[in-house]
């Protein structure tokens, strides 16, 4: 029993520890923008594309990924994605163009998407249901903290280091990772292991999703709009060819006969396509009409994530032994209050009442999160936990660039492509309560759907 307990705490630890480090390096690498197109000389477009391009290959990668871990072996995917994360890692750092350095942020973006592919599937391999939600809790704060202390550790870094510093981190916690799975993980996770991969459905879903998501991403333009549209049609495609395949990448037929994993997953898409924009929209709120440096706001962003971190761990527990469709539903409720009391915010706001805001919405993203991964894993048949796995990743990354895209969208559409400026402070802040308007809309939407899935039976 005890090696059964040291073989559950390892995987725990591991994928923590990955879970912390993946969006941590997202996170900071985006405060080493203006640093990094000094160095290379790169144009605002190709500066994007530093950031966007490990965004991209994450996302659309994380369900082939999470397919694959549950036919070769969950541990096998978590083992590699870990190495090439550390050796995409340190080519970043070693990194003599800014061309290269995007070609080794699109690797570092598929290393990614193994490990986060296979993390949460390896959590409710390990542990029984009565105890799967506490891991995933703990899985979810590591994110969470991560996400809240790129700004201060990676600020400092930068600071006092380079940019390229940034990337030791990963290289170091990506070897640790995969030399304790090999030698400290003796098990291996292979429901699916008979079945073929569907390569046909993986060459049609990674161009749509990526057509779709950086189409999204750049809305209003006419070209936006068209690389939306075609890839809309590649999805559809793909899942037209998913209906006929017998082992599909993405088993659709999950969405149309799982009630529980369907809804689930959409309240998922919905609460990360309502929240992730807020920091976007309030940085710039808190930069341009508050006057503050971007370490003063950063110091009141902050306090989301911390609160979202603290609830994730305790809403985890809760979830084994209560209800999570209840527990996630009145977190994305709490969610939309705190987005509705950002709607009136004006250029006399007092940062008082915006960090009473960010609690609010902090504390209702994590009663969210924790509950409804553990419901979405818990609809399924062992066979298919990669596949759930990937599916929550996937939800989480595309719902964050379609609150991105709806953000820009809305400040567009008020300000053209001028720039913030005291003559448009006015029309900046009409985008902004326009903005959450329409994330409240979406969140009624999203307690509907998470109340939609009906009561949690568990599938294993």
């Amino acid at each position: 029993m005890q090696g059964k307990a040291v073989h559950k705490n390892l995987v725990l630890v591991l994928v923590m520890i990955s879970s912390f480090i993946t969006p941590f390096i997202g996170a900071s690498v985006n405060l080493a923008l203006p640093k990094i197109s000094d160095d290379f000389g790169l144009n605002a477009i190709t500066m994007s594309w530093v950031a966007m391009s490990y965004l991209l290959s994450s996302a659309v990668f994380l369900v082939p990924f999470g397919k694959l871990a549950d036919i070769v072996g969950r541990k096998r995917i978590f083992f590699w994605g870990n190495l090439i994360l550390a050796a995409s890692s340190g080519l970043c750092a070693l990194s003599p163009t800014g061309s290269l350095l995007i070609v080794f942020r699109v690797i570092q973006g598929i290393g990614s998407s193994m490990v986060f592919a296979t993390g949460i599937a390896l959590l409710t391999s390990v542990f029984p249901s009565s105890e799967r939600g506490k891991a995933i809790g703990l899985n979810v704060t590591a994110v969470y903290i991560g996400l809240s202390s790129a700004p201060i550790i990676g600020g400092y870094m930068i600071s006092w280091l380079n940019w390229q510093s940034l990337f030791y981190g990963p290289i170091l916690i990506g070897l640790i990772s995969a030399i304790a799975s090999r030698i400290g993980i003796r098990t291996e996770w292979a429901e699916a292991k008979n079945e073929k991969f569907d390569y046909k459905g993986t060459l049609i879903y990674i161009p749509s999703m990526s057509v779709f998501m950086y189409g999204f991403s750049q809305l209003p333009s006419i070209e936006a709009i068209v690389l939306t549209l075609l890839g809309l049609l590649g999805i559809l495609w793909f899942i037209q060819t998913e209906l006929r395949v017998a082992t599909p990448v993405l088993n659709i037929t999950l969405f149309k006969t799982n009630r529980t994993f369907a809804f689930a997953n959409l309240a998922a898409l919905i609460n990360y396509a309502t929240t992730f924009a807020v920091t976007f929209v309030l940085s710039l709120y808190l930069q341009y009409i508050k006057g503050l440096s971007a370490r003063d706001a950063g110091t009141v962003l902050v306090v989301q994530p911390v609160i979202m971190a603290i609830m994730a761990m305790w809403a985890g527990r809760f979830s084994d032994k209560h209800d999570p469709r209840i527990l996630a539903s009145l977190g994305m409720g709490i969610s939309a209050i705190g987005l509705l009391l950002l709607v009136p915010i004006n250029t006399n706001t007092s940062t008082a009442y915006l960090i009473g805001a960010l609690g609010i919405l902090g504390l209702g993203f994590g009663l969210f999160s924790s509950p409804n991964t553990n419901s979405i894993m818990g609809s399924v048949d062992k066979r298919f936990l990669g596949l759930a796995s990937g599916t929550v990743g996937t939800m989480r990354l595309t719902g964050q660039m379609i609150s991105m895209g709806i953000a820009t969208l809305i400040l567009q559409l008020y300000i053209g492509k001028e720039a913030i400026n005291r003559t448009n402070h006015q029309q900046f802040i009409w985008a902004i309560s326009a903005s959450f308007i329409v994330f409240v809309l979406l969140s009624v939407v999203g307690v509907w759907a998470s109340l939609k899935r009906g009561k949690q039976q568990d599938a294993q």
